[in-house]
């Protein structure tokens, strides 16, 4: 957790895998996982105690083999770019940002 993206820290916290959460319930989602036991029981049995986790909602993975960067957004780009950690900084039209990516790809 301690080099998780934004979103999975997010879900770090809320189970009180990381020092400074708030709540310890860290046995009650990975012990189930374990057993192989389908995510929507967990969250049934996890919203009880805290509903945040289950709220959360993580981005699909991208197809790189079919997908057409200058169909996307710049915003979807923008967002890829942040994924990776990465910034185009002085780039203004959605050309840059998709040979940036193609760059980086």
């Amino acid at each position: 957790c301690k080099t998780a993206k934004p979103k999975e820290h997010k879900f770090c916290y809320y189970i009180g895998a990381l020092e400074e959460s708030a709540t310890s319930i860290i046995n009650e989602v990975t012990k189930p996982l374990s057993w192989s036991m389908p995510t929507d029981k967990i969250c049934q049995k996890l919203k009880a105690k805290d509903a945040q986790i289950c709220e959360l909602k993580f981005d699909k993975p991208l197809d790189w083999a079919n997908i057409n960067l200058n169909k996307m957004k710049v915003k979807e780009l923008k967002k890829i770019l942040e994924n990776w950690g990465e910034a185009c900084k002085g780039c203004t039209e959605k050309s840059e940002f998709v040979a940036k990516i193609n760059e980086l790809k």
